[in-house]
């Protein structure tokens, strides 16, 4: 058996906080092997590369990536940009892959469809800690092969398993139909090339996605008659996703929130509050959408905006402890639990929060927040530098946990009496103390504390 200090850490997911881990691990000395199951870096953002994000490029870098980047002769993008989801594969991912450092470490085309301990699954105790990690990997074309690792950081997303849109957590009857009929989309469909203009489309959801797509189907229908826009929601009241307006210290994120009032007080949207879906019913190329309270709305298509759910069947031979609400590690669900905390409320956290039973495994980034809405991007950067220091046992660096976040009393949770919004939050990253020549200018709020907003 291979002793663990000879391996690699393997990092699950080549998206931001994915390629951020490795950074941050070799800057500690360590061996990260990233694993990304899609066909490229960034595999995930690719699918709404069409999206603006509301944060600028400030807001969006980890800085041992932009260490790693400005080594090899790096432009940074101007800092006040909002970049396109595109924009942040081809201007960030994509180069940083490409450096020297990290270029040889990345495996693309390579899904994880398992992780446990070597020669031991998890009934076993007897030595458990010493096992090194065993990541089986398909490949594409079937390929399945076995890889040895130090310790696992799992920062794959949840992008590949969206919420049903059923309001009792399970697919509404007749939901996989319309889903297979292609009546109920993807979760951020591009709708001003997908074939939307001239349909009435119905957006379930009250988070930033959902606002996202509101909007551009509004834009769409300015531009094409006949189109209509339909939006429901399952609180009694849009407040939430209307959000702080001109007190967002994130200005597009405030403009979000202010076009939708507009758009559903001019009417260029219809708005549907209290709309819990029980069942959805196909006819011909048309859906019908039920709520609890008997309400039916007939539709073209279906935007589903109801958030995420991470996918735990890798780990299932893994010893987790996880909160029995919204799947993230134990220590971290109560602080994330979106029925109390928003993203601007949520403190710094690190290795400690993060641990498991399972020695030397760690979940990151989104998937980290299980079913939570509330994670942003420096959220994850954080959480993995943490990590990258414990693993290389600094224990001191790996304690001394700090996030900035930007003044603002938007990022949503829910009114008090509603339910929250269903992926209330939140594209936009908290600032990140970064080495490229330009001030963030926010205050600190350190780990153990919450940002007053």
């Amino acid at each position: 058996m291979p002793t663990p200090e000879s391996l690699p850490v393997a990092v699950i997911g080549a998206g931001p906080v994915g390629l951020a881990a490795a950074a941050h691990l070799l800057e500690r000395g360590l061996e990260p092997l990233v694993l990304e199951a899609g066909p490229a870096v960034g595999s995930a953002i690719r699918q709404w590369g069409h999206v603006r994000l509301f944060s600028t490029w400030q807001y969006n870098l980890d800085p041992a990536s932009v260490r790693l980047l400005e080594r090899n002769g790096w432009d940074a993008p101007r800092p006040t940009a909002l970049p396109y989801g595109a924009q942040i594969v081809s201007d960030y991912l994509e180069p940083l892959a490409a450096t020297p450092e990290l270029q040889g470490r990345i495996r693309t085309g390579a899904r994880v469809t398992a992780v446990t301990r070597l020669g031991m699954d998890k009934g076993r105790s007897q030595g458990r800690e010493q096992a090194p990690f065993l990541v089986r990997i398909e490949y594409d074309g079937g390929k399945v092969t076995e890889l040895p690792a130090r310790a696992v950081v799992d920062a794959s997303g949840t992008w590949s398993t969206p919420a049903p849109l059923g309001s009792s957590g399970l697919p509404a009857p007749g939901e996989p139909e319309a889903r297979a009929a292609g009546l109920v989309t993807g979760p951020l469909p591009d709708v001003a090339r997908d074939g939307f203009a001239g349909r009435r489309t119905l957006v379930v959801g009250s988070g930033h996605s959902a606002a996202n797509m509101v909007l551009d189907l509004a834009r769409v229908a300015r531009a094409n008659p006949g189109t209509e826009v339909l939006w429901a929601i399952r609180a009694g009241t849009p407040a939430a996703a209307y959000g702080g307006g001109d007190k967002d210290q994130l200005p597009a994120r405030g403009q979000l929130g202010t076009r939708l009032r507009t758009a559903v007080d001019t009417g260029a949207v219809q708005l549907f509050t209290g709309f819990h879906t029980v069942s959805l019913e196909v006819q011909d190329d048309a859906v019908t959408v039920h709520a609890a309270d008997g309400r039916s709305i007939q539709v073209d298509r279906v935007i589903p905006a109801t958030g995420f759910r991470p996918d735990l069947s890798i780990l299932s031979e893994l010893r987790l402890d996880l909160d029995p609400a919204v799947e993230a590690p134990k220590a971290l669900g109560p602080l994330i639990d979106p029925d109390f905390h928003s993203c601007g409320t949520v403190p710094a956290h690190g290795a400690n929060v993060l641990a498991q039973p399972e020695k030397d495994f760690y979940l990151a980034g989104m998937k980290s927040y299980g079913r939570a809405p509330t994670f942003l991007m420096a959220t994850g950067y954080e959480q993995v530098r943490s990590v990258a220091a414990a693993l290389a046992g600094d224990t001191a660096a790996a304690d001394a946990v700090e996030l900035q976040l930007p003044e603002t009393g938007v990022c949503s949770t829910s009114v008090p009496g509603e339910a929250p919004a269903e992926d209330a939050c939140c594209g936009a990253p908290a600032a990140v103390p970064l080495s490229i020549g330009f001030p963030t200018g926010l205050r600190h709020g350190r780990a153990g504390g919450t940002a007053t907003l």
